[in-house]
């Protein structure tokens, strides 16, 4: 298996063709990334030269948004967290509504999130 760890320029890349970049030379960011980001097959290339973000590119994606809100509403309760990423983790229990409005992480929500943190490198 690759490694498939993505620096944060690279999530940056994603995001970016994510909301509509035309091409890999629109931005440094998505140029400096592409290569290695198609070869993990998270973008492809149409045959007019688009970027487009794949079915893999997308859940990458998701799944960051998830950790940040899990992380976010650890800290907060009351912190924002968009409303698919939400039902999501309501759904897999990782989260639990509040009654004053914002969530709880549930225990189970907690340990993904150390699972997680333990395995991202050290700073």
């Amino acid at each position: 298996m690759k490694n498939e760890k993505l620096t944060t320029d690279e999530y940056n890349a994603l995001e970016f063709i994510r909301r509509g970049a035309r091409t890999d030379r629109v931005n440094a960011c998505v140029g400096r990334n592409a290569k290695r980001l198609a070869g993990l097959k998270m973008i492809a290339y149409a045959r007019d030269g688009r970027v487009d973000l794949t079915e893999k590119g997308q859940q990458v994606l998701f799944l960051r948004a998830c950790v940040e809100a899990l992380t976010s509403l650890s800290g907060d309760p009351a912190a924002t967290v968009a409303g698919d990423v939400a039902q999501f983790l309501v759904r897999k229990s990782h989260i639990a509504p509040r009654e004053d409005g914002g969530f709880d992480v549930t225990p189970r929500g907690l340990e993904s999130l150390a699972d997680i943190q333990a395995q991202e490198p050290k700073k």
